[in-house]
């Protein structure tokens, strides 16, 4: 067991219990530079789905089934083809666009939650961030577009963690069968994600106790930065 990929997971873990998302994004930066994508996402992905039942009941109380369910229909329709990509294609170059518009997405909502911009929301906007975020969560394992989706209706972060969860809960889920039958899976990842559990569990409470010292408008601040500097992460470990 490679001693970085411990530090990776109980990092990654720390934002996830912080902010509710990102971990992805934290995994991959950390260790981007020594393994292929490939390697990373299916152990990410077992790594990460008990973390986001665990997220999801604990918010339970702020689930919002007309945000969750075409939001878990989209991210499944676009998971598909998103999985196919990651096993035979170079993706290099859909990483950088994807990490450009992450950014702008993150700007436009950390002007918008301070107050500083107001713009209308479109349902066309909304439906296709929604079905593009299934493509990069089935190519890559990232909700970056998932929660600048949920962050436009969520009130509050526990609101935000709950339906975010909710949905990674259903989109873990399927992408688990789908990796598993198209091979990205292997016993290798498999074995690696179980070992790699305990310290995404130490990751998550310190950051499920950080966040709750914290207002809700600096979480969401926080939110809003992380998405910046995935997107920022992406490119610069992609150009």
């Amino acid at each position: 067991m490679d001693f970085l990929w411990i530090i990776a997971t109980f990092v990654a873990y720390f934002v996830k219990g912080l902010s509710g998302f990102a971990n992805t994004l934290v995994l991959t930066s950390i260790l981007g530079f020594g393994s292929n994508n490939v390697n990373i996402s299916p152990v990410e992905l077992v790594v990460g789905f008990p973390s986001n039942i665990y997220l999801t009941w604990n918010n339970r109380k702020n689930l919002k089934p007309r945000i969750i369910i075409p939001l878990a229909l989209m991210t499944i329709v676009g998971s598909i083809p998103g999985a196919f990509l990651l096993k035979h294609v170079n993706a290099a170059a859909i990483k950088v666009v994807f990490g450009v518009l992450i950014i702008l997405i993150g700007i436009e909502m950390l002007l918008r939650n301070s107050g500083k911009l107001q713009i209308k929301e479109s349902k066309i906007f909304l439906f296709i961030i929604g079905l593009l975020s299934g493509v990069f969560c089935g190519l890559f394992g990232v909700g970056a577009l998932l929660a600048a989706y949920v962050g436009r209706f969520a009130k509050n972060s526990s609101e935000f963690k709950a339906n975010m969860c909710a949905v990674f809960v259903v989109e873990n889920a399927f992408r688990i069968i789908l990796y598993s039958v198209i091979g990205v899976i292997t016993w290798s990842s498999l074995k690696m994600s179980l070992i790699l559990i305990p310290f995404m569990a130490l990751g998550i409470f310190a950051g499920t106790r950080s966040s709750s010292k914290l207002k809700d408008k600096t979480v969401m601040t926080i939110v809003d930065i992380l998405l910046i500097l995935s997107g920022v992460s992406l490119i610069i470990l992609n150009v």
